[in-house]
């Protein structure tokens, strides 16, 4: 049936609206293919990276043995599976992850919305840049010079922090933070959060800016002061770009980093810093049990995948952004 323009066709589905001038697919590819040539590296990138590497999660399921390869390792069903989760260290490893992981959540999610917030709202523009240099700088520093800080500063002899701590009377005798189990989960996320505060605040102040400057000029006419404009402004404002970073941030929740975990342990405080990449690490490299690790790493990734579902499910009933 011919409306106007455009052509309109009724089937089972419902009606379907296309423009008569519409051009196939392959013909607005090559109009645009400037843009599909930016896109080409990317798209290869993820593919080599992340799609072709799937293919060895089938050596969880298998007897893997490297002389017959991939496919000719014969099936061993969820027999990995069943060691992983029998093994005395599964709950360990599982415990701290899960400890190290929502602690960074909580501790460093709410973090750079404040300091967006604060800097959006501060009027000294010298002060604004210089609180923005000094908490961007921290994120360019590699995670070796990080962990390398941070045995200096804490360092039991010469620390500068660990002897300011033990003057304000927070650390009692000569005690050695770097060596005491319970004190890893505090200089790990700390010191990530001193390292990314200020770069994950960008994006929160990208969508501040964003916000109508109208809005704020009625609510000083109504009398509201600059913290009741940022609750009630630049807040709301800036809500979908939060619920969007939880839900991704979420979907990580498993995944603690491998290289300053792994840089940060050591004997003493091997309690609370075995996490599940690192385990999967001395399983799979160190000791070449190579389907055990592989298992191990799918689990890791199922949860993951089954919190980013679930935590979009609970945004989308709640009335918030999702994902999809």
């Amino acid at each position: 049936m011919n409306n106007g323009g455009e052509s309109i066709m009724v089937g089972s589905s419902g009606p379907n609206i296309r423009g008569k001038n519409e051009k196939p697919l392959s013909i607005r590819i090559l109009q645009s293919y400037q843009l599909y040539l930016f896109l080409f590296p990317a798209v290869l990138l993820l593919i080599i990276f992340n799609y072709l590497p799937m293919y060895g999660i089938i050596i969880a399921f298998k007897d893997f043995k490297p002389q017959l390869g991939i496919l000719g390792s014969p099936w061993a069903g969820f027999k990995y599976f069943d060691r992983f989760f029998s093994m005395p260290m599964f709950g360990v490893v599982l415990r701290n992850t899960l400890v190290l992981s929502f602690y960074e959540l909580i501790a460093g999610f709410p973090l750079p919305i404040l300091l967006a917030l604060a800097l959006n709202s501060s009027s000294r523009s010298k002060l604004k840049k210089l609180v923005q240099t000094v908490t961007y700088a921290p994120h360019f520093i590699s995670i070796v010079i990080i962990v390398g800080m941070i045995n200096i500063f804490f360092s039991p002899s010469m620390g500068i922090v660990r002897n300011l701590l033990h003057s304000a009377g927070i650390l009692e005798g000569n005690v050695d933070v770097l060596m005491k189990a319970t004190s890893f989960p505090h200089l790990y996320v700390w010191s990530g959060i001193w390292q990314s505060i200020g770069w994950n605040s960008i994006i929160y102040l990208g969508a501040l800016s964003a916000v109508d400057p109208s809005l704020h000029e009625a609510a000083i006419v109504d009398g509201a002061s600059k913290f009741k404009r940022i609750i009630h402004v630049d807040l709301p404002a800036i809500l979908p770009t939060i619920v969007i970073l939880l839900i991704l941030n979420s979907g990580s929740i498993m995944s603690v980093g491998f290289e300053k975990t792994f840089l940060m342990q050591n004997a003493f405080n091997l309690s609370m810093s075995e996490v599940i990449n690192t385990y999967v690490y001395k399983i799979g490299i160190k000791e070449a049990q190579y389907s055990l690790s592989s298992a191990i790493g799918l689990f890791n990734s199922g949860v993951n995948f089954i919190m980013i579902i679930l935590v979009n499910q609970i945004s989308k009933r709640l009335g918030q952004e999702s994902l999809w």
